[in-house]
């Protein structure tokens, strides 16, 4: 058995421990809501950096008619060098497979941090089924190509070594996001990422999600869709671009984002922010945790 097996074996055989319970330091308010598709992606489990709590809260009370996991959802770089994992990141793990069980249609696309899931594309493992790659029609009849969108990136297509010494490099200041965040909490303060901050700031990095941008919808284009969803650079955005509509869902260590679907058709991208921690779940007001249009 490899060490990719290993990976999937884990993953699948985390939630025979029982259901773990929720944390109770943040709640996710008294009403969820209900959506025909939600696309998540760079969720990073196996990381310090993942925002799983939070992913957690986000799944529990959101429901959907397709969830799609876009790429990056565990990261086989990380638990190669290190095993981490937390009772929140296997509550993660509950929630996608509690939906699986009860009627969602979940698709897998792998990414770059999970490309040993690669090996299992056009298999249902607990069913969820892992393919390289979709075609979403949304509900008012527009074709969305669903990608981890790797496959566009220069670093990772072309020089693979410097892309893990880069993924070191983000780990520590995912490090030192999270200090920042813990402090925060303790304070009250709502949720903000030090490291997306930088990458807003930082000229070379605004560049690279324009040209990264604009090179998948070119290739969204020449396949024919009306539109593409991706993940991969944690920056999420909905913008159109030529005949494009260009989509990314963000992250969930830096933004904690999603992209969902309504009955209609309309995408919108949601952002699981929050403010002040609360002891008791049930005892949360309105806006203590929120959906936030980013």
């Amino acid at each position: 058995m490899g060490v990719r097996d290993w990976h999937v074996l884990a993953f699948l055989r985390l939630p025979q421990a029982g259901r773990p319970r929720a944390s109770g330091r943040y709640s996710a308010g008294p009403i969820g809501r209900r959506h025909r598709t939600i696309f998540l992606s760079d969720v990073h489990l196996g990381t310090r950096g993942c925002k799983a709590e939070l992913l957690a809260d986000f799944l529990a009370v959101n429901s959907c008619d397709t969830l799609y996991l876009v790429g990056d959802i565990i990261d086989g770089w990380q638990l190669k060098r290190r095993w981490y994992w937390t009772a929140d990141q296997t509550r993660v793990v509950h929630e996608i497979l509690k939906k699986a069980d009860t009627g969602t249609r979940v698709v897998y696309i792998p990414g770059n941090h999970d490309e040993f899931l690669r090996s299992y594309v056009g298999r249902t493992l607990a069913g969820i089924e892992i393919k390289a790659e979709a075609i979403h029609e949304t509900a008012d009849g527009k074709k969305l190509w669903v990608l981890h969108g790797d496959v566009f990136d220069s670093v990772i297509g072309y020089a693979k070594w410097l892309a893990h010494i880069g993924d070191r490099a983000y780990t520590l200041a995912l490090a030192l996001n999270d200090r920042l965040h813990d402090f925060r909490r303790r304070s009250g303060l709502p949720y903000w990422s030090l490291s997306a901050h930088l990458k807003r700031v930082v000229k070379n990095a605004v560049e690279y999600v324009s040209r990264y941008e604009e090179i998948v919808a070119r290739a969204a284009a020449a396949k024919g869709v009306d539109g593409v969803c991706c993940g991969h650079i944690h920056h999420a955005e909905i913008r159109k671009i030529g005949a494009i509509q260009y989509l990314n869902d963000g992250d969930w260590v830096e933004s904690c984002t999603a992209l969902v679907e309504d009955g209609c058709g309309h995408l919108e991208i949601l952002r699981w922010a929050t403010s002040t921690p609360v002891a008791d779940p049930t005892a949360a007001t309105e806006g203590e945790v929120a959906l936030i249009p980013a």
